[in-house]
């Protein structure tokens, strides 16, 4: 019923850290400007690759949910909010169904985070072929 709006916190969260971030990582850019380092992804960016993994499951399952019913364009907007005992199941469902999508769509995104930092220190090690 309303299981989105776990990731949909998550999300939010996820963007005040990207942007924390973000401003760390321009911080450091401007300090260390001469020296030259081994490219790696910063972590703004991969911030950003859960954020949108996030709001994208979001929008398919309020889609979802809206299509269904359960989500309403007037109060109290989730038709299970009007009924306490609705609520509690709402409440388990966010508990178990929401808590266990955000943590598999987090643990999708570490998954490929060390996949890219494979790959980038892979490339770093390679030398250049010429011909």
């Amino acid at each position: 019923m309303a299981c989105f709006i776990v990731s949909a916190v998550e999300a939010a969260v996820v963007t005040l850290v990207e942007k924390t971030a973000e401003k760390k990582e321009q911080k450091t850019a401007d300090i260390e400007l001469g020296k030259t380092e081994a490219v790696k992804i910063p972590l703004s960016r991969k911030l950003r690759w859960l954020r949108n993994m996030l709001l994208g499951g979001v929008v398919l399952l309020a889609f979802e949910h809206v299509w269904h019913g359960e989500v309403v364009p007037w109060f109290p907007f989730l038709t299970a909010m009007s009924d306490p005992a609705d609520a509690a199941e709402m409440f388990h469902e966010m508990a178990t169904i929401g808590v266990g999508m955000a943590a598999l769509v987090t643990a999708a995104w570490a998954c490929m985070c060390f996949a890219a930092d494979s790959i980038m220190s892979r490339q770093q090690k390679e030398p250049t072929k010429t011909r």
